[in-house]
């Protein structure tokens, strides 16, 4: 099991791992000056780039939306996964074997090495795949897509390939690579005879199957040749890399767009979510070979931020009798959201991709509008199979709809869907369902009327009830293999970055001439350090800074120490010595850009910004004691006038050496 990874880890890796370089993955980047750059921030939608990164510093910030943090918090938001997997998928990129606490362990040395060997060999099989797509053995392939409204464009923005016929196709392109034998077993992409190993995937068109980070970890494979004895759909088998249960197709794809409009469509097949994302609905992706379950949720919560802030998932189903059971199967895992969940159902039958052949995009976006609450339909869809008409009928169809109620777990939603099914049914007195939603309850759990409601699974109460094969129970939702409440806990501290200024220290008003002259200041001794002398770090400590919050930082860059450590780590120890709810404004100091293009520039700009900000606080020294002096009556007080005298001269003196030096 997992352990916390040690904190001297986490920092060498976040100390050695390039951040443009990461950055450079997600977003184009152009010099902005002396060691900064800018480009389009990929948290937000901009036309002017806003979104500043400093690799010597380790930081990035965008000016516009405030997000910012290191190269850890980034690949955490960009990949949308915990912090100790951010970590441990950067030090996997430098070959940084990392320890835990505790006397946990992570992922090994040569099971890394060997996940990237897997990783590698998808990646080629991926390309080889493309290529042979354009091949005049790829006719077929070719022709099925353009069947389906799917041009060259779209097959490569998809990734879409082709197997050719034969048995070794992909195996010696592979062993041309480098590749072993033994290490190509694990790939899932041959089966084994008594001759040896041989290509899995022959004669068909083939999807990559991605995960959230964009790696190839499988392939998905349709049938194109009558003589293929095969499947209609043939996909990787489970390996070290492929897990049916927690990939979903076209996430990688996907995944920004379902964070940022805050909804999930799940639909049936790789064509399906082809023509949705074809079609503008780009927050579609299709499960692979199993039903959405409970590992699929957990990828769909960190995407949506299903903290009870609002988001929906929406699943599309065929309108036969199996497109109904698969509705009614997702009726359990539903009740692990917080987000609303809905079903879309097209009456014809057609799935999305042939409503967009028959009836063109807008016909994809009105199944997804004409969605049902996923808690209606399953109490419709019960109700569907008796004739309300009668009394016999009504009658069974509270007898059959009351488990299905009973099995909602929200008990405001479960009274208030109480209340529908009196109205559904024609029923004068809703009491009369209340009553039947009660006794089932009571009949699934066995226990007495005043014990706990709602803690036997949905699907479980519908087949109790006597719902029959359209009411399925869904997957167990089995805790997945993550690191556990303490490292959680643990990834929340060593990870978040603030969002915005506290009420605690208002935001500095930038008209303000001393507070300009203070963040100026900080810029300076934030970004370069190096610039500051033993005597520039003491006159730093004992200025008095005017603003809360600018104060806080200086506080927070004293009990860091003189730089000494690389510029990431003396950054990350200042970061930990202010308040929480200040460190993005450190970082938006780390980032904002200078008046500089040359070294000799920047070099004379900031010793022009420390020797303003040293003198301002001699000037307002001596205003102190100049009062002072005034105030004081030298026959009275002779000894202390002298010294106030002596510290004016003094004060001069220290006003004279800076701009000596200067």
């Amino acid at each position: 099991m997992a352990g916390l990874i040690r904190r001297e880890d986490i920092d060498e890796v976040r100390t050695r791992t390039d951040l443009k370089e990461m950055v450079d993955a997600y977003v184009t980047l152009k010099s902005a000056g002396i060691g900064s750059w800018k480009g389009l921030c990929p948290f937000h939608d901009e036309r002017s780039p806003s979104f500043h990164v400093r690799p010597q510093m380790g930081y990035f910030h965008c000016f516009g939306c405030q997000e910012s943090g290191d190269v850890i918090s980034f690949i955490q938001k960009m990949d949308h996964i915990t912090f100790s997997e951010a970590v441990e998928k950067l030090a996997a990129k430098i070959g940084y074997e990392l320890r835990y606490e505790d006397g946990g362990t992570g992922p090994r040395r040569e099971d890394i090495g060997r996940r990237q060997r897997l990783l590698d060999a998808h990646k080629i099989a991926g390309e080889f795949f493309r290529a042979q797509l354009l091949d005049p053995g790829a006719a077929a392939g070719r022709q099925f897509l353009a069947e389906r409204g799917f041009d060259r464009a779209a097959a490569e923005h998809f990734g879409v390939g082709f197997a050719p016929k034969g048995w070794d196709a992909l195996l010696k392109h592979l062993g041309g690579r480098g590749f072993n034998h033994e290490e190509l077993k694990l790939t899932g992409m041959f089966s084994e005879g008594s001759r040896g190993i041989y290509d899995r995937f022959r004669g068909r068109l083939m999807w990559p199957i991605r995960d959230i980070a964009g790696d190839t970890v499988g392939f998905g494979a349709r049938k194109l040749f009558d003589d293929d004895q095969g499947p209609k759909y043939l996909n990787t088998p489970e390996t070290t890399l492929y897990k049916k249960s927690q990939v979903l197709y076209g996430i990688d794809l996907a995944k920004r767009s379902i964070a940022s409009k805050r909804q999930l469509v799940v639909v049936e097949g790789y064509t399906d979510v082809m023509a949705c994302h074809l079609a503008g609905v780009d927050t579609a992706v299709a499960t692979c070979g199993t039903a959405f379950g409970a590992d699929h949720i957990k990828v769909a919560r960190r995407l949506l931020s299903d903290d009870g802030s609002g988001g929906e998932v929406v699943f599309t189903f065929d309108g036969d009798a199996a497109g109904q059971k698969a509705a009614l199967k997702a009726f359990d895992e539903d009740q692990r959201f917080t987000a609303q969940t809905y079903v879309a159902v097209e009456p014809s039958g057609a799935d999305p991709c042939e409503l967009r052949q028959r009836k063109g995009d807008e016909a994809v976006h009105a199944l997804i509008r004409s969605r049902r609450p996923l808690f209606e339909f399953a109490i419709r869809s019960t109700l569907a199979k008796f004739d309300l008409s009668t009394v016999e009928g009504r009658v069974s169809g509270l007898r059959e709809s009351a488990p299905v109620v009973a099995a909602i777990r929200d008990g405001s939603t479960r009274m208030g869907y109480s209340q529908e099914l009196a109205g559904w049914l024609g029923l004068a007195d809703p009491n009369e369902v209340l009553r039947a939603v009660k006794n089932a309850d009571r009949k699934a759990h066995n226990t007495p009327q005043h014990e706990t409601r709602g803690r036997q699974r949905p699907a479980e109460a519908m087949a109790g009830a006597g719902a029959r094969a359209a009411t399925g129970a869904g997957p167990n939702g089995q805790p997945g293999a993550g690191h556990g409440a303490a490292q959680e806990r643990a990834d929340s501290t060593q990870g978040d970055i603030a969002a915005g200024m506290p009420s605690g220290f208002a935001r500095p008003d930038p008209r303000d001439p001393q507070g300009r002259m203070e963040r100026e200041a900080l810029e300076v001794v934030l970004q370069h350090p190096g610039y500051l002398s033993a005597g520039n770090w003491q006159h730093f400590a004992a200025t008095e800074f005017v603003n809360a919050a600018y104060r806080a930082v200086q506080g927070g860059i004293v009990a860091a120490g003189q730089a000494q450590q690389s510029s990431v780590q003396w950054l990350e120890a200042v970061r930990a010595a202010v308040p929480p709810e200040l460190e993005q404004l450190v970082a938006e100091l780390a980032l904002s850009p200078l008046p500089a293009t040359r070294e000799d520039t920047l070099a004379r700009y900031c010793r022009d910004i420390l020797r303003r900000l040293f003198e301002l606080q001699i000037t307002r020294l001596k205003q102190e004691r100049l009062g002072a002096l005034q105030r004081m009556d030298p026959a009275v007080d002779p000894e202390n006038y002298q010294l106030l005298q002596r510290e004016l001269m003094e004060l001069e003196t220290a006003r004279r050496q800076l701009r000596g030096d200067g």
